[in-house]
């Protein structure tokens, strides 16, 4: 169990640093045309198809790696305390695992056949990449529902059995409530479960590695 919980804490600041990763490439080196043509804008992405493919790859498939390990983890480190809760939770954390990976292999996928469009026509391969876009923001972009009911139940599970820091915990429930108010079709919501998930994810991480470290002394010890 050590074992899973160090690879879980690992795993979790990794899942901030692809945050992170993300914010600095679409803040400061994304170009994207938005006001050009269907042209312009798939001539771009057809220029910059092999960075961008590996961006959503890791923003998407690597991160949803790392995020089952996470939920998983914090299902064993939960479970002991019998909550109905965690179960629960547990559940919505495996659902976002499944919409994360596959947002991220229609992204890639869709992409290439969308520039292979362009030969046909650059309308039909824009309108091709506008649907897909679309399909990516409903599943694992644009609406954070699932991920903030895993980590709004996963941290109430967390404070009513003191599992984890009650600084740890509040800051959950604000992500988790964030995440759900991405219904809203207000990107402020968003930015606030990423900035505040980064944190989260940072916080919980070095939680559960010092946890680890700390079981594996006394058990040394012994």
């Amino acid at each position: 169990m050590n074992n899973l919980q160090k690879v879980a804490g690992v795993s979790a600041i990794f899942e901030a640093l692809i945050y992170i990763v993300a914010f600095v490439y679409f803040g400061a080196f994304w170009e994207y045309p938005s006001e050009g043509t269907a042209s312009e804008k798939m001539a771009y992405l057809a220029e910059n198809q092999f960075v961008f493919s590996m961006i959503y790859f890791l923003m998407y498939a690597v991160f949803g790696i790392f995020l089952a390990v996470l939920v998983v983890g914090l299902y064993v480190k939960l479970k002991p305390i019998n909550d109905p809760i965690v179960k629960v939770g547990s559940i919505f954390g495996v659902v976002w695992v499944v919409l994360v990976i596959a947002s991220g292999m229609l992204a890639t996928i869709g992409l290439s056949h969308a520039i292979n469009l362009m030969d046909l026509s650059s309308e039909k391969a824009f309108d091709m990449w506008r649907i897909i876009s679309v399909l990516i923001e409903s599943l694992g972009g644009g609406n954070e529902l699932v991920g903030g009911l895993w980590v709004l139940l996963i941290s109430i599970a967390a404070l009513k059995a003191q599992a984890f820091p009650r600084g740890l915990n509040y800051l959950g429930v604000v992500v988790g409530v964030s995440g759900i108010a991405t219904i809203y079709p207000d990107k402020v919501f968003t930015e606030i479960f990423g900035i505040t998930q980064i944190i989260w994810f940072v916080w919980l991480g070095i939680f559960m590695l010092g946890q680890s470290n700390v079981s594996q002394s006394i058990s040394a010890d012994r």
